[in-house]
């Protein structure tokens, strides 16, 4: 399970929670501008937007998670177990294997117009990159400054819906998940007051009263709703300190601890990794289950122009600030 938000200030933030009972080793992974891309359609990409993101790489290839590429564009897919329906390679249509589509938008689009044009030529199929790994169900969320898509391959074929609220969990699928928004209409930030009736005198007896009703469970679409209200009521400095900490308070707000949700094999469902991307400037930060310090790696501190990935290992260990 996952949650994505974005996030605009002075500057537009992109960012999600990776949620599972297992690491594959993930690492922050600069794909430079001239790493050679080779699609499984045949076409490959020698020169391209350079691109950083959350990503497992195996046999040098980057299987992204999340990503953003230099002009801004950003893309993160999330799970979308029984929902998602991918098809055969067809006629007349870019195939592409579900595992490329980030690197397919991020290496050739500077914003979400650009990427809608080229998701309409678009057939997802569902090859494996190996024998060893599964095909993952996705759904994704793809984003500039300006707007959100969420795309969907499902039964009907491929969907691409705006997504006026930039945030995006698992299931249901994205429709449903907007039509639930008006079950909540009536929370707010705001102090209560009584409209219950106006020959009782009823009294709040603490504050935050205005949310009572938010879900405050673990499903995907309780965190979409929980997610999408903090995030449009949350406030900050339009600072980078300030903006990044309100990013990360946001998916804490989702945030899944050991214990709370357990699967039938026994294992724990933990959020693994957070993370938030300033698009516009190119800095990947992240925290991890067991490392809930801010890490930042800026993609412009490195040689974009290379052929070769620049990966960074993830401090994974409690990093604590002892004052005495």
């Amino acid at each position: 399970m996952c949650t994505a938000v974005t996030l605009k200030t002075d500057d537009f933030y992109f960012g999600r929670t990776l949620d599972n009972d297992f690491s594959y080793s993930e690492q922050v992974t600069v794909t430079p501008r001239n790493f050679s891309f080779s699609f499984r359609n045949g076409r490959a990409i020698e020169n391209h937007f350079a691109i950083i993101g959350m990503a497992y790489v195996v046999q040098g290839y980057p299987l992204y998670y999340d990503a953003v590429n230099e002009k801004g564009l950003c893309v993160a897919g999330l799970n979308f177990v029984g929902n998602t329906v991918y098809f055969p390679p067809a006629d007349g249509k870019d195939n592409i294997a579900q595992f490329e589509l980030i690197p397919w938008l991020l290496s050739q689009c500077e914003n979400v117009l650009q990427a809608k044009e080229l998701l309409g030529r678009i057939n997802i199929t569902g090859e494996k990159f190996n024998s060893d790994l599964p095909v993952a169900q996705l759904h994704w969320l793809v984003s500039d400054k300006t707007r959100s898509v969420t795309v969907e391959s499902v039964e009907g074929g491929l969907k691409v819906y705006d997504n006026p609220v930039g945030v995006l969990t698992n299931n249901p699928p994205f429709p449903v998940q907007m039509i639930s928004l008006s079950n909540y209409m009536g929370l707010s930030p705001l102090p209560v007051r009584n409209r219950f009736s106006s020959s009782v005198k009823i009294e709040a007896y603490s504050r935050g009263m205005g949310a009572i009703g938010l879900p405050g469970d673990l499903s995907s679409q309780s965190r979409f709703i929980r997610a999408a209200f903090t995030k449009l009521n949350s406030v900050s400095e339009d600072n980078e300190k300030s903006s990044v900490g309100r990013f990360f308070h946001i998916l804490g707000s989702v945030n899944q601890t050991k214990g709370c949700c357990e699967l039938e094999n026994g294992k724990h469902e933990i959020t693994v990794y957070t993370s938030c991307c300033n698009a516009d400037k190119g800095i990947y930060y992240y925290t991890t289950y067991n490392n809930r310090q801010i890490t930042a790696v800026d993609m412009h501190r490195t040689d974009l122009d290379s052929k070769e990935l620049i990966t960074h290992t993830l401090i994974d260990c409690e990093c604590i600030n002892y004052v005495l």
